[in-house]
């Protein structure tokens, strides 16, 4: 089996960046709000080191790049959150869990703007010559895609997922206790989602915006 190296390694760097990114924006939403465990912990930064799980950002990833997914996500990880320390524990839990997917678009919307505003009109390739434009534009692509993509992944309404929080904040009583018997079983149905085609025929209609911001 043949590989594009090339891809595989933007698709990587982009997708530890994003996550990065996703995390660090986690920490400092919680700090702001008042918990500083993550920034103790030093997870308020971009190294991704501090921030890879070694199963859901490196071997995950890894076997569904091997298997030719056409959708290609991880997670790092989770940023730990001590809710005594928050003031309005729900709606603040919501809004950290939310700083992770605005993360990411606001990453994808870096990578409109340069594409549509930069690039593209100014006619930046041809004056970088055809070596070098070809990867920095699939680069910019990239994290137009990665990021959308992990915002839409994220936003589902599972746990472990940051959508499951947001979901949360707006549940009470019995609906709430219910939802949150359905924790310890959020991955595996993330997977059977995955397999059964559900799961990428969600993503798949925001894959298709982002791809409309693209200049043809």
């Amino acid at each position: 089996m043949g590989y594009n190296w090339e891809f595989i390694i933007i698709q990587v760097v982009v997708l530890l960046f994003a996550l990065s990114f996703h995390e660090m924006a986690h920490a400092w939403a919680a700090f702001k709000l008042g918990d500083s465990t993550a920034k103790d912990q030093g997870r308020l930064t971009m190294n991704p080191i501090v921030h890879i799980d070694p199963f859901m950002t490196i071997i995950f990833p890894g076997i569904l790049i091997y298997l030719g997914s056409p959708v290609i996500f991880g997670a790092a990880k989770p940023v730990p959150v001590a809710t005594a320390n928050l003031q309005h524990p729900k709606r603040d839990h919501m809004w950290i869990a939310a700083a992770g997917p605005i993360s990411n678009l606001i990453l994808a919307a870096i990578s409109v703007v340069i594409i549509n505003v930069t690039w593209h009109p100014l006619e930046v390739r041809a004056a970088m010559g055809s070596s070098w434009a070809s990867p920095v534009m699939s680069l910019l692509q990239m994290n137009l895609y990665i990021n959308v993509l992990l915002a839409a992944f994220n936003m589902i309404p599972l746990y472990p997922l940051d959508g499951s929080w947001v979901l949360s904040r707006f549940l009470s009583g019995s609906a709430a206790r219910a939802y949150a018997s359905l924790r310890p079983y959020g991955f595996f149905i993330l997977i059977l989602l995955m397999w059964s085609g559900w799961l990428y025929a969600f993503i798949n209609p925001f894959m298709r915006v982002a791809g409309m911001f693209l200049p043809s």
